[in-house]
């Protein structure tokens, strides 16, 4: 595996071309944004690019997709992933091509390595960044969709710029975004000021029942399948859940796990500065970022809860 720098990395994507790009299970807005402003982009310098597509996205972040996207890779095809930390990040439907992989574009300092060659930075705050630093190497310039897609990656990752992880080159990509024509207020609204009740009845149903550790300094938020199912909620309603924990005053590091339709336990660990939460996320196999990472738990939630509870407990 070769580690690519940025320049390299633009190198790469100019020399080659039929261009399949990959993004992640349960995909977030980093993912979707990046897949879509490195398709459009490598468009653009007149590649052939699409994302394959992934049944997973929701309604709410489909509209970045609408036009890019293939159902299969082809025969020829230099197959990209972003913003995929490790091999089991990805969809069930993309498992049989690794080994197909030639290039990872990510941020996870926390990650496992599985492409033919990589360019990994841990202190982008997205791979929105990134996806947007290669382009502009390129020679590509942010167009209204193109700058959508990439403040969606940029904003969702940073919670609108509110966390530690954003810096000044954060906002300067986030000023060219808005250059380019991007619906920043509209975005914003939609993304960060608009609740459904689903949403609204859930964060209720966490304040009840999350469980508080180390008096108040940790907790551990545990949803059954059933309980999701109880109020209605739909992926996009929880949407970033695992942050609302983290809100709870003294709460320092939060961990919140999810039954799955495939009987898996997925587990989303959000700290604050001081606190890593990759120390909770690898003994399990996952990984992330010292203030967001996560993991996946192939056991029923009751023995998840405990196992957790004994990782979080002894740090």
């Amino acid at each position: 595996m070769k580690k690519l720098t940025r320049n390299e990395c633009a190198q790469f994507l100019l020399t080659h071309d039929h261009y399949t790009i990959l993004s992640h299970r349960r995909p977030d807005g980093d993912t979707i944004g990046s897949s879509a402003a490195l398709c459009l982009g490598l468009r653009q310098l007149g590649k052939t690019a699409h994302v394959l597509y992934n049944a997973e996205v929701s309604s709410r972040f489909q509209w970045l997709h609408e036009g890019l996207t293939k159902e299969a890779v082809e025969e020829g095809d230099i197959i990209v992933s972003v913003d995929v930390a490790s091999p089991g990040m990805l969809p069930k439907s993309f498992q049989h091509l690794l080994g197909k992989i030639q290039l990872r574009i990510d941020h996870h300092a926390s990650a496992t390595s599985f492409t033919d060659a990589e360019l990994v930075d841990g202190g982008s705050a997205s791979c929105a960044e990134l996806v947007w630093d290669v382009l502009s190497i390129m020679g590509v310039h942010a167009d209204k969709a193109l700058g959508e897609a990439v403040y969606v990656g940029v904003s969702t990752d940073t919670g609108c710029f509110r966390y530690a992880n954003t810096n000044a080159h954060t906002f300067a990509v986030a000023a060219e975004c808005a250059r380019s024509g991007a619906r920043i207020y509209e975005l914003n609204q939609e993304l960060f000021e608009t609740n459904t009740l689903g949403r609204l009845r859930m964060q209720a149903w966490i304040v009840d029942h999350m469980q508080l550790l180390r008096g108040g300094e940790m907790a551990i938020c545990a949803i059954p399948k059933a309980v999701e199912d109880s109020i209605g909620v739909t992926e996009d309603d929880m949407d970033n859940i695992s942050s609302f924990p983290r809100t709870v005053a003294g709460v320092c590091m939060a961990a919140t796990l999810r039954e799955t339709t495939d009987g898996d336990v997925k587990m989303s660990v959000r700290a604050v500065p001081g606190y890593d939460a990759t120390k909770v996320t690898v003994p399990f196999g996952g990984g992330g970022h010292k203030g967001a990472a996560g993991a996946s738990i192939k056991k029923p939630m009751a023995e998840a809860i405990k196992l957790v509870e004994q990782v979080m407990l002894a740090l």
